[in-house]
């Protein structure tokens, strides 16, 4: 989730909450690592369980929604040693296209 969508999920019960608690818990719950920062290659930051294991991402390019992916076509193993010396630590992926509702409204 973004900054934004977190903001705006909890006013739902807490109306007068504002942005700088929302990053001053999410600042907290880093440092208890029990969530992470997503870096979208936009440059965008979104927010998800820390425990959710390997994962990618899929981005609707028309309504910016991001969903978890649980398969991973990348099939390069952590210390894998790629051409000019690199070892492979991790990786992240972000695949983009349109969502099923964006699709919908596509026409064929």
């Amino acid at each position: 989730m973004s900054v934004q969508e977190i903001l705006d999920q909890a006013q739902k019960s807490l109306p007068r909450l504002g942005i700088a608690t929302v990053y001053r818990t999410l600042r907290m719950l880093q440092d208890d690592h029990q969530i992470k920062t997503v870096i979208l290659p936009s440059g965008e930051n979104r927010f998800e369980k820390a425990n959710l294991g390997h994962h990618h991402h899929f981005q609707c390019l028309k309504c910016g929604e991001v969903v978890d992916l649980d398969l991973c076509p990348l099939n390069i193993p952590t210390g894998s040693l790629l051409p000019g010396g690199y070892t492979v630590e991790a990786h992240e992926l972000t695949l983009y296209g349109t969502c099923p509702k964006c699709r919908g409204s596509v026409a064929s």
